[in-house]
Formats: C-alpha cells, sequence, structure tokens
C-alpha cells in the first residue's frame, strides 16, 4: 500500500465518502457499486473505483453485470491504523466526507 497513492485517493471527496461509508458499517458488508449516491457519471464513478483499488482501498469483485466493493479492513487497519475510525466520524458529523 503507498502512502500517497492512499492519499491521493483519499483527496477526492466521492473517493473518500466510499472508502468512509465502507468503513462505517459494523457488519463489513460488500456493497454494489451502484449503491453509493455519487453525483458523478458512470464513466467517473468508474475512475473512482479503479483509484481507490489501486490504492488498495477497496476490493472489487466483478458479478454479471455489476460490481461490488467491499474494504480489506485487516490490511488497511494493520498499515494505516486509526484511518477507518477518521474517515467514519468524519462521515458522521458530516464533514467532507458527506458533501
Amino acid at each position: 500500500m503507498d502512502l500517497g497513492k492512499v492519499f491521493h485517493a483519499l483527496a477526492d471527496d466521492s473517493r473518500r465518502r466510499v472508502v468512509a461509508e465502507l468503513a462505517a458499517d459494523p457488519e463489513d458488508r460488500e456493497r454494489a457499486c451502484g449503491s453509493f449516491d455519487l453525483p458523478v457519471k458512470k464513466a467517473t464513478r468508474t475512475h473512482h473505483f479503479r483509484v481507490l483499488r489501486e490504492a488498495g482501498l477497496i476490493i472489487q469483485r466483478d458479478h454479471g453485470n455489476g460490481s461490488a466493493v467491499s474494504l480489506p479492513r485487516q490490511d488497511i487497519e494493520r498499515r494505516l491504523p486509526g484511518l477507518l475510525r477518521l474517515l467514519s466520524e468524519e462521515l458522521k458529523a458530516g464533514g467532507a466526507a458527506a458533501d
């Protein structure tokens, strides 16, 4: 996990929101890519998920005509302790990840 790629991925509000929403789920469920309320076109959404995947912040699984994502929570916590908690708190507080 390259720190520069992680910071680049999280610098965008939409991408940060995806990770924050996944991190805030106590059951650590996989979510369909289309379930995130992102105010962007499909091509941009695809780009955002690629950036997150390449940064190691999500795992993406293709199925049928869609995709689903989940967090590699243990890997993120081991390499960047506290990051997911910070993102969850930002989302709950209505910070930039909730914009």
